[in-house]
Formats: C-alpha cells, sequence, structure tokens
C-alpha cells in the first residue's frame, strides 16, 4: 500500500501499472512513451521525484529508475543531477517535423544544408582521368595497400589546409562525417556514456546517439560557446566520456568558437581525460584560420576532415585522424559497421587534394557563399540573422510569438521549406525562436531571392 494518499495530489503524470505484466518497468517506460507522443505530457514537463511515482504506483523505486533509463536512452527524457527529470524539448522532433509524404512540388529548399555545386566541374575533370587511366579497372575492385599509402598523404596534406598538423599513423578513412562520428561513439563508447555538446547541435548526432545508445548532454553556453565551469561540472558531476563539437560555423547557429575557449576545452580535455570528436566541416570557409583544439589536445582529440562540403555533397568521404591510443578501438567500429570506402572515391578524393584543385573549389566556393549571404543580409535587414559571408547557412531569431517547429510550418505553406530550432535542440534545453535557412542550396540566386522574400513577407505579418 501506498504510504501517503495521493488523492487530490497535484502530479505531473499519473500512470497506472498492470501487475501482471511480464515486466512492469517496461510496461511503465511504454505507457510513458506513449503519453509523450500523444501529447498527455509536453516537452518541459519536470516528472514526478522517482520516489513519489513509486509510492504512488506501489513500486520499488527501481522499477521506476529503469523505466525512466529506458526513456532517457531513446531521447525522451533528460534528467539533471540536483534538477530532477523531464520530457525533452527535442522529444517530439523527428515524429512531428520529419514529413516523410511524397515531397511537395514547387518547394524551394533551405532545409538541407548543400555546399552548393560550384565545383563540380573540377570534380567532373579529375573523374574523367581516373577513368582514362589504362589500369582503370582497379578503381572497382578492393583498396590496394599502395594506393592507401599516397592517399593518406593527400589525408594529412587536407588538415593541414584546415590548420592541422598530423601523421599517417593516425589516418582512417570514413563514408562521411556521419559515418565517422557514428564509428567513434560505438568503438569509445559503451551504452549509456554521456557526450557532452552545444545546447543546439547537429541533428544528425541526435540521430546517431538515439541508435547508439549514447547519451547527449547539453553544456550550457556562455557568449554562444560551452561554459568552461559548466564544462567542469559536467565532466565531475556527470562523468561525461566525451565531447563533440563544430568549432567552424557551428551548425546550426553558425557561432565561431574563440581562440580562447578552444584552450579552455583542451586543457579541460586532458585534465579529465575525455575524448573531443571535433568536426571539422568547413574551416576552409574561413580565409583566416584559427587554431584548431586537435592541435591544442592532440592525444585526446578525434579530428574529422571531411570533403562533402567542400568538394561536393555526394562524395560521402572523410579524413579522421584518430590518437594512437583510440585508434584501434574506432578501426574495429568502422570495420563492424560494414561500411567499406570505396577505392573509386578515396582515390577521386586524393587526387583532387593532391593536385590543387581544392584551393581553387575553396575560392569558388567562398565566393558563391558570400553573394548568397549579401542577399540575405539585403532582404532580411529588419530581422536578427545571424551568420556572416562566409557561412553556408543562416540561423534567422524569430518573434517572440512564434516558436522554430510552428515558423517551419507557416513557411513550408509559403512554399519554402526550412527547419526549425526544435531539430537540433538537446534533452531539457529549451529551443529557441530560431530557424535555420539553408541559404547555399537553391539551385540559383534568383530561387534563393524568392524564398528569401516569402520569409521576410512572413516575418512582417508577425510584428
Amino acid at each position: 500500500m501506498p504510504i501517503n494518499s495521493f488523492d487530490d495530489y497535484p502530479m505531473s503524470w499519473k500512470p497506472t501499472v498492470d501487475r501482471n505484466a511480464k515486466s512492469i518497468y517496461l510496461f511503465l517506460a511504454n505507457q510513458l512513451e506513449r503519453d509523450i507522443k500523444e501529447g498527455a505530457l509536453l516537452p518541459g514537463t519536470k516528472l514526478p521525484p522517482q520516489r513519489e511515482l513509486a509510492d504512488f504506483l506501489d513500486i520499488n523505486v527501481s522499477t521506476v529508475t529503469k523505466a525512466f533509463k529506458t526513456c532517457e536512452l531513446k531521447g525522451l527524457l533528460s534528467a539533471t543531477v540536483g534538477r530532477g527529470t523531464f520530457v525533452s524539448y527535442d522529444a517530439l522532433s523527428n515524429a512531428y517535423l520529419l514529413d516523410h509524404s511524397k515531397p511537395k512540388a514547387n518547394i524551394i529548399e533551405m532545409g538541407t544544408s548543400t555546399g552548393g555545386n560550384s565545383s563540380y566541374e573540377q570534380v567532373l575533370i579529375q573523374l574523367k582521368q581516373m577513368l582514362n587511366d589504362d589500369n582503370y579497372d582497379r578503381w572497382f575492385d578492393y583498396a590496394r595497400q599502395d594506393d592507401v599509402v599516397w592517399q593518406k598523404d593527400a589525408a594529412i596534406k587536407f588538415m593541414a589546409m584546415n590548420g592541422y598538423n598530423t601523421t599517417s599513423e593516425t589516418i582512417l578513412f570514413a563514408n562521411g562525417g556521419q559515418n565517422s562520428i557514428a564509428a567513434a561513439f560505438l568503438g569509445l563508447c559503451k551504452y549509456g556514456d554521456k557526450i557532452g555538446v552545444d545546447p543546439h547541435t547537429l541533428s544528425g548526432v541526435k540521430t546517431l546517439a538515439n541508435s547508439t545508445g549514447v547519451q547527449l548532454v547539453p553544456i550550457k553556453q556562455n557568449n554562444d560557446e560551452m561554459d568552461d565551469d559548466i564544462l567542469e561540472y559536467a565532466c565531475k558531476n556527470e562523468h561525461i566520456k566525451g565531447i563533440y563539437l563544430i568549432p567552424e560555423c557551428h551548425n546550426p547557429t553558425t557561432h565561431r568558437m574563440s581562440r580562447e575557449r578552444r584552450r579552455a576545452i583542451a586543457e579541460i580535455a586532458r585534465k579529465y581525460n575525455v575524448f573531443i570528436i571535433e568536426d571539422a566541416i568547413f574551416p576552409l570557409m574561413y580565409e583566416k584560420q584559427i587554431e584548431p583544439i586537435a592541435s591544442l589536445a592532440p592525444d585526446n582529440t578525434i579530428y574529422i576532415a571531411s570533403a562533402s562540403k567542400i568538394i561536393a555533397p555526394g562524395l560521402r568521404f572523410a579524413y579522421i585522424s584518430v590518437p594512437i591510443r583510440y585508434k584501434k578501438a574506432v578501426m574495429h567500429a568502422l570495420y563492424n559497421m560494414n561500411v567499406s570506402v570505396s577505392p573509386l572515391i578515396s582515390e577521386l578524393v586524393a587526387r583532387i587534394i593532391v593536385s590543387n584543385s581544392v584551393a581553387d573549389m575553396v575560392a569558388r566556393h567562398r565566393n558563391f557563399a558570400a553573394e548568397r549571404n549579401r542577399l540575405v543580409d539585403k532582404i532580411l535587414v529588419d530581422f536578427e540573422c545571424k551568420g556572416n559571408e562566409s557561412s553556408v547557412f543562416r540561423w534567422l531569431k524569430l518573434p517572440k510569438n512564434v516558436t522554430g517547429q510552428e515558423f517551419e510550418m507557416l513557411a513550408l505553406r509559403e512554399g519554402v521549406q526550412v527547419f526549425g530550432a526544435e531539430r537540433f535542440a538537446i534533452g531539457n534545453t529549451r529551443p529557441e525562436r530560431a530557424v535555420r535557412l539553408a541559404i547555399c542550396t537553391p539551385k540559383t540566386i534568383k530561387e534563393l531571392e524568392a524564398g528569401l522574400v516569402a520569409l521576410r513577407n512572413l516575418l512582417y505579418t508577425m510584428m
């Protein structure tokens, strides 16, 4: 029997329990998941304390704990030491924002971010040369060791262009940045391990965390960057295993991390022996480089240099520089994922790099982005839209009376696809009232202009 009376007691969630269920904790977890997905429990709702709920249901506290943990690992709940357990703000983001219906006609795509098509001509030139080689057939066979050796030299050159100097012993190949992050999660984490991230972060990382059982812990910010004291607290008290970062043109907020904060994060990582995943997607978009975190904490940092945004989105290929102490685990994870790298793609990327075509591609991408950012600044001049001439997307702040989710739906009705902040919010982070605009995705400048004008007109109706 419950110790206390709950007849008139206010509780945010009063579930029932089937004592004949094979597993009471799973019955409770399934009920919690259903209530969240059906809207009975809204994002941000604080759940009753576990002991209180156990008393209400007349079950063991450990049963409630297991039920909560099950839902936490699915990304439905977020627990914070000293504050309690909350329904995650991003618990429903995949369910209510992702449209699985057929693409609507005449939609201007500014949701999915690509780097534009300004480099395709150079890629085609290199590809034709490869296929005209006398021994072209080797690109359709398994990779050869002598090819891998020189391709690692290309990787070192590419990373040096990003400002990071490493050696061939650290290099691994992967099918893109997402594949690289997944390998780091699987290789270095156990189910339930925690990774510190920015409060809003790359949506693909959220998906990877859910599928691998890794918990993402949002680290509060100071001036749009991870707060040193909060990060150190998380290392000591949340026992985070690693940190995931996008220092250059952060996705989605466009922020570029300061040199001082990079040094502080590197120092904390060394002090608490946590690994860092540095997702180096956009450093080449900036003319003046800032020292990578990997240079400051080389023994702690997995450095990912992706080719997709600079060379071509369809080339899902990335170089990973992995500290020797982590290399075996990450290498085994790549192997066990059974996603082998195509010799054709790895050779093509390496040839582009050593031929110095990348310099021309970078210049083209910078000019492409600068032209589009000038148009954004002109059309959205009356609104706060974070980013600069180097950004491939922008972070549009919204009026106080509309959420990112709501604006995303309203914009779609006007023929423009954008992504609301809810897609990027982590755990108990209250999503910003903002949307991400993928300004390099529309195929023409006229299409971008039409999309921006539609968004501007929509914003004017909200003022």
